[in-house]
């Protein structure tokens, strides 16, 4: 067993949190010393009461399974003899009602960009099969009841 630390910290200060206006930027600390500013999405509680330079949950969220998915896609990729130049994803997240009717992301669309360079690339067929195997063992994948859809955008590989 392993465990993760999150150390998350809001103070009030002189605000009015009984009437309801108060800031909700936050601070958010890792196990590494690295130390990001939150907030509530602006598209929930409205700015001032948000930071929308902050990262908020839904896209920690969005970002921690893009992440993981990417991190097992590459750790699978140098197994293969793949070499990666460039992985990016521009990952969305849908936020809407679920099946019991609770508000939730229902839905997060992985859209890797990837560019392989080397004497051998991988066939679209080789690279759907590797981001199969990289959602499989996702961590985060493994522990949401989330929805999550792979789309791979196909791009030219670059042979050096």
């Amino acid at each position: 067993m392993t465990q993760y630390c999150a150390d998350i910290l809001w103070l009030r200060g002189e605000q009015d949190f009984i009437g309801n206006q108060y800031s909700r930027k936050h601070l958010l600390r890792f196990d590494g010393g690295l130390e990001i500013p939150g907030s509530s999405s602006p598209h929930v509680v409205p700015i001032p009461m948000s930071d929308a330079s902050a990262l908020d949950p839904e896209e920690a969220f969005i970002a921690s399974i893009a992440s993981c998915h990417m991190l097992w896609f590459l750790s699978i990729a140098a197994k293969n003899k793949f070499c990666i130049d460039r992985y990016f994803d521009a990952a969305i997240g849908l936020m809407e009602k679920n099946a019991e009717g609770k508000i939730a992301i229902t839905v997060v669309t992985l859209r890797p960009e990837i560019i392989f360079s080397g004497k051998y690339t991988p066939n679209p067929e080789q690279i759907d099969k590797m981001h199969h195997q990289a959602h499989a063992n996702c961590f985060i994948a493994n522990s949401v009841k989330t929805e999550i859809r792979c789309e791979p955008v196909y791009i030219a590989a670059i042979i050096s």
